[in-house]
């Protein structure tokens, strides 16, 4: 740049911009004529003492004269303004930088973003969101687009979801497009009245008003200049709100109260198909529910006209059981209600999977020793928990000693389990005997159930056990009769879920283990069979899934008899001769837990019929394997689980057979039968 240029335009620059009073003075007078708009941006950020970036696409000369002394925030303004007037905006950063660029390109920097607190002023660039209530904002931002300075740094976008526009530009011309929509959407302000029916239902109301005004519309006239009115219902208080302009809310109006009429025929007439509902079960509930009706009605009315009727006419309920049907006669306002009751009630009960888990555990062990003594001539010890006495051994060792048979010593010997030693000398005999026994039972059952919400469910496996409860004679004494109870023995189990808040079931279980106990000893009286009876009887709450123990036993019983002759039994070592003794010890742990699982899906249920199902089948298949196919016929066998539930392969191999049997048959009788005149 040539120097001589250079001092001209600062000579000139100098010369434009005159500054009155001391160097502290707040207020400038500016002049600029025919300057780089550099130069121009350069002297107003040394006087504002701020920091400006030029973009390079800033280039021109400018020619402006102030004649007024502006202070400050004027300066700025004046600033603002020229550049507005050359087509640049500033753009100021966070750290109190300035950029001045193009205005097309400032709509999408980093401008500051206004509210009603902080508007903005001047040529200043914003962007502000105004939220719109009364009025569609996607009919609105066409309007504004046209009053704002879309090929510069103004934009107008709505955003329909919330109702807001975005207005981007000059704060002026910002300020101007949000007081115009606040005038519009001031204008577009709707009152509310609310219509109390009487006769008529509200949803019905509602239906019949809306389209009447979808017709109006589509039809034309003075139609699109009154704005359509919205008609909402409220079901609960039977009543239509209307919302809208003066003119539209009061034709609506006027024509809800000309529907809202009594009807020559009293009542009408409806048939509700229940889905998941029993018609006859809900009958008693929904009459209570048009008893309480009623007596709202008579309490709304009080004071006016004696005798008013619910809903001016009679009310009847009944139910269809072969098309579990519910069909009702009522008045619209009470019809609407009953409507809901139904619709609440009528629902998709969830069920409840309930697995119980019951395992016992018994051992016992039993330990006899004795010894006796005998002679033949007289008497000698005699210890009967032994199981062998000591007469008959005497007897069939001389029978054996003397004749050489073994009848009486192996018929002796066949009742008798364990170890038997003893010898017979003379007339004196002696017999020691030992018996050691151990028991195991191990049982492990798992009955499951599954059943409705709140709907008792019960589940038995086992037999019926005949039970004498009485006998009676004849008159005659010949003939006796006796009077037979059965009594139900095996695995039982009630229940009742209920079903609460959070996935927790409420369950009454009543669980029952019984069977029926060994045979009674020989020699009581015969009163009939003995039962061994594990009862449960409670309530808990369980959280779907989870599973519980119910109850438990633990008990160890022992058991030592000792049986000796006196004195003799009591001598050290020796007393083991003339002494039985007896040990027994009897263990027994029994648990039972339960697990509820919650079925409110059917993919859940059918989930876990489709395990329980593969379960079984599975091992089926795996005892179908270890048999052998020379020795045992073949098992049937499940088919897999979805399939059709038809014969099992072996019978549809059979049927195929005989089927290839029968057509070779009459293939081979064909021919006879068509030559046969």
């Amino acid at each position: 740049m040539i120097n001589k240029g250079k001092g001209w335009r600062l000579a000139s620059v100098a010369a434009a911009l005159l500054m009155t009073g001391s160097v502290w003075a707040t207020e400038y007078s500016a002049s600029f004529k025919n300057a780089e708009i550099e130069e121009f941006i350069n002297t107003v950020g040394k006087n504002l003492n701020k920091t400006i970036i030029i973009e390079p696409s800033v280039r021109g000369k400018i020619n402006v004269r102030s004649y007024d002394l502006l202070n400050e925030d004027q300066y700025y303004q004046f600033f603002l303004s020229v550049l507005d007037v050359y087509g640049f905006a500033v753009v100021p950063m966070s750290n109190g930088v300035l950029k001045v660029v193009r205005a097309k390109d400032a709509k999408t920097s980093a401008i500051p973003v206004v509210d009603d607190s902080n508007p903005g002023v001047g040529d200043e660039m914003v962007t502000r969101v105004v939220p719109v209530r009364n009025v569609s904002v996607r009919e609105l931002a066409p309007l504004l687009r046209q009053l704002n300075d879309n090929a510069g740094g103004g934009n107008v976008v709505h955003y329909e979801p919330s109702n807001v526009l975005l207005i981007t530009g000059r704060a002026a011309v910002v300020n101007r497009l949000v007081e115009v929509v606040r005038r519009v959407d001031k204008a577009g302000d709707q009152d509310v009245d609310i219509i109390k029916l009487k006769y008529a239902s509200a949803g019905e109301m509602v239906r019949l008003v809306s389209n009447l005004n979808k017709d109006g519309a589509a039809q034309g006239g003075n139609a699109g200049y009154q704005l359509t009115p919205k008609v909402v219902a409220d079901e609960r208080t039977n009543s239509v709100v209307v919302s809208g302009e003066p003119k539209a809310r009061a034709r609506v109006i006027q024509m809800v109260h000309q529907l809202d009429r009594d009807l020559q025929s009293q009542g009408n007439t409806r048939v509700f198909y229940l889905k998941y509902g029993k018609a006859k079960d809900l009958v008693d509930v929904l009459k209570g529910v048009s008893s309480s009706i009623e007596s709202d009605k008579k309490g709304s009315t009080a004071g006016g006209a004696a005798g008013t009727s619910i809903g001016g006419g009679q009310l009847a309920i009944s139910a269809d059981e072969t098309t579990n049907a519910l069909v009702i006669t009522a008045q619209p306002d009470v019809m609407a209600e009953l409507e809901q009751v139904i619709a609440k009630l009528d629902i998709r009960r969830a069920q409840v999977l309930v697995e119980a888990i019951i395992v016992e555990i018994q051992d016992g062990d039993g330990l006899n020793l004795g010894v006796q003594w005998g002679n033949a001539n007289g008497g000698g010890t005699q210890f009967t928990n032994t199981g062998l006495p000591i007469g008959p051994a005497i007897i069939a060792g001389k029978d054996y000693q003397d004749n050489g048979n073994t009848d009486g010593l192996e018929n002796l010997l066949g009742s008798f389990s364990g170890m038997a030693a003893g010898f017979y000398k003379g007339d004196w005999a002696m017999l020691m005997t030992a018996l050691s026994t151990n028991t195991k039972n191990d049982i492990l059952s798992t009955p499951s159930i599954v059943t409705m919400d709140n709907k008792e469910a019960s589940f038995n496996v086992g037999q019926e056990v005949p039970v004498q409860t009485g006998s009676q004679s004849s008159t005659s004494g010949d003939n006796i009769f006796n009077t037979i109870e059965r009594k139900t023995v095996g695995t039982k189990l009630v229940v009742t879920p209920q079903i609460n808040e959070g996935d927790s079931v409420l369950l009454n279980i009543e669980q029952e283990v019984s069977s029926v106990a060994q045979a009674q000893a020989a020699g009581t009286a015969d009163l009939g069979p003995t039962f061994d009876t594990r009862t449960v009887k409670n309530a808990v709450l369980v959280k779907s899934g989870e599973t519980v123990v119910l109850g438990g036993l633990m008990d160890e019983q022992t058991k030592e008899q000792v049986s000796k002759v006196p004195l003799l039994g009591d001598i050290p070592i020796l007393g083991y001769l003339f002494r039985s003794t007896s040990n027994t010890t009897a263990k027994r742990n029994l648990m039972i837990f339960i697990r509820p699982t919650i079925l409110r899906d059917a993919n859940v249920y059918s989930g876990i019929s489709s395990s329980k199902y593969t379960l079984f089948r599975a091992e089926q298949l795996d005892r179908a394997a270890q048999e052998g196919y020379l020795t045992s016929p073949p098992r049937q066998v499940l088919p897999e689980y979805g399939q059709d539930i038809m014969v099992s392969p072996e019978v549809q191999r059979q049927i195929q057979s005989m089927k290839s049997r029968q057509q070779a048959t009459a293939a081979s009788v064909q021919p006879f039968v068509q030559s046969k005149p």
